[in-house]
């Protein structure tokens, strides 16, 4: 309820300077919206006066006295101009009063914020207001967490928009945007009032101008798995970037992982079907993206056929081998292209002993998308034949110290593999083969080793000496003696050879003196 002034001439107006005069207390008041004030109307008369108070508010008297009136105003909803009235002497005059009305806006609200906005970009922020008065008393702060970045006036409108623009930063990522209305009375004798509203979380991002790089394999092979990468760096957020493999319309299963402002997405290249396929990736992040693809060539390329007729074979028997590969590759036979080029090589190949185990080579290449892809297959030969020991398999002499450790290697060869057996001379003695053993005296002799197999056999004879005591002297006796007479013959052969250089360098001498000489008889008797 408004203040009532002690004194009825407090405030007063009058529009008669020398006689009556009206006066109205207070002469300006704030109240609440809804609230009560008392007002005092009076006049200054010598005479009897008719006065009031001229309002549509609803009003009565709660006090009076002869020249003085006390109203009491109530439910008072807006701000108006109150009007004290007399006639004296038939003579009006009137007082006047500003009567303020102030209420405390309802709520505020922020705005709802995009779902992201990215860094650097405008963005327009709108408080709305609803009620509050008076307004030349009400502003609004925008409010970043706690901190007050700007404040503006709140005019008209109903509700009242007030509108802000700021630049987030990357720093803002998160952080909560505010309203704040402030109705400020203390220039009237009131508070300051104030409320903030709901708060409002901002998302910002960065998202670069760049598309992602995407790492795969121009063909893959049906059946096979390939590894497929995508990254993108420059990115803000990082960890809120959704990275999508897609291969024609089959979403791939992804790894993703994070490092600072980039994004790597790794996933496995598996498809049964041949074509080409699109390879797509994309990153989304604040509900935009960059995307890349490639096409990818599956393809079925299987390893050629290599076929060798018969597979195994008796030496001095044709061999006919072949190979063949898909339709649109080409195939090399040992090295060996096909002529004219084509997925078809043939060879044929009079087979002997040597050519057991012997490997054929078959590569096909297929061109795929730009690519050469190749592929192999090899066969081995299979040569029947009898055994064979000869004396690359099995010295035919073998001389050996007595008490020395030594292995016989004999090794006959044949397919299928032969067995080998050596027995001495006379008493067949059985030679151990391939043992490492000491050499006794005793194993002395001559052998005879036979290998055997289906397909035949063969013998070999073999010579083994051991020196011991007066062998070994009769054996080195001998050797010096030839070694001293081939040294005699040799240094003879010598002085013979040096002494007959002497002599043809000497006749060669006697034969050019001889010549000289006959030149200067010559050009001594022919006439100038």
């Amino acid at each position: 309820m408004g203040r009532v002034p002690e004194s009825p001439l407090e405030n007063s107006k009058s529009c008669w300077p020398g006689g009556a005069r009206t006066s109205i207390h207070p002469s300006k008041a704030i109240i609440p919206r809804g609230g009560s004030l008392k007002v005092n109307c009076s006049i200054s008369c010598d005479q009897k006066a008719t006065f009031g108070l001229e309002t549509e508010l609803t009003k009565k008297v709660v006090s009076h006295g002869n020249n003085w009136k006390v109203f009491e105003l109530s439910d008072v909803q807006e701000d108006i101009n109150l009007l004290c009235y007399s006639n004296c002497r038939n003579e009006q005059t009137i007082a006047t009063m500003n009567l303020t009305v102030y209420w405390i806006p309802e709520r505020v609200e922020l705005a709802p914020l995009p779902l992201w906005q990215p860094v650097g970009e405008e963005l327009i922020l709108s408080c709305l207001v609803y009620g509050g008065a008076p307004r030349d008393h009400l502003s609004v702060v925008l409010l970043r967490g706690e901190e007050e970045l700007v404040r503006q006036p709140v005019v008209k409108g109903e509700p009242a928009e007030v509108m802000f623009t700021v630049q987030p930063r990357r720093e803002d990522h998160g952080t909560n945007f505010s309203c704040r209305w402030e109705l400020d009375l203390r220039s009237q004798g009131l508070e300051l009032f104030q409320n903030t509203s709901v708060p409002r979380r901002l998302q910002t991002y960065v998202l670069p101008s760049t598309d992602p790089h995407l790492e795969a394999p121009r063909i893959v092979e049906v059946g096979s798995r390939w590894p497929v990468k995508c990254t993108l760096d420059g990115l803000f957020p990082a960890s809120d970037a959704e990275v999508h493999l897609v291969l024609g319309d089959q979403k791939l299963e992804s790894n993703i992982m994070y490092n600072g402002d980039s994004v790597l997405a790794e996933a496995w290249l598996e498809e049964n079907e041949e074509g080409t396929h699109s390879l797509k990736c994309s990153v989304n992040l604040g509900e935009k993206d960059r995307r890349t693809r490639s096409n990818v060539t599956i393809y079925s390329f299987p390893v050629p056929t290599l076929t060798l007729s018969p597979p195994e074979v008796s030496e001095w028997t044709t061999v006919a081998v072949e190979c063949v590969t898909r339709d649109g590759a080409a195939v090399t036979l040992n090295g060996v292209s096909a002529e004219p080029p084509g997925p078809r090589a043939q060879l044929k190949l009079n087979v002997s002993a040597d050519d057991h185990g012997s490997n054929f080579s078959c590569s096909a290449a297929l061109k795929i998308a730009g690519q050469v892809v190749h592929k192999n297959q090899t066969r081995e030969l299979h040569v029947l034949y009898g055994p064979r020991l000869d004396q690359r398999d099995c010295l035919g002499n073998w001389t050996w110290q007595e008490g020395s450790e030594q292995t016989l290697k004999c090794e006959a060869r044949g397919n299928p593999i032969p067995k080998l057996n050596c027995s001495r001379k006379g008493d067949g003695a059985s030679l151990p083969i391939g043992d490492l053993r000491p050499v006794k005296r005793e194993v002395a002799g001559t052998y005879l080793c036979r290998a055997t197999s289906t397909r035949g056999g063969v013998t070999r004879e073999v010579v083994l000496n051991v020196l011991h005591g007066q062998n070994i002297l009769d054996i080195v006796i001998p050797v010096v003696a030839v070694v001293l007479i081939l040294g005699a013959l040799g240094t003879a052969g010598y002085i013979y050879n040096y002494q007959r250089k002497i002599q043809i360098y000497e006749l060669q001498k006697a034969r050019k003196a001889q010549e000289e000489a006959a030149l200067k008889l010559h050009a001594q008797s022919t006439p100038p």
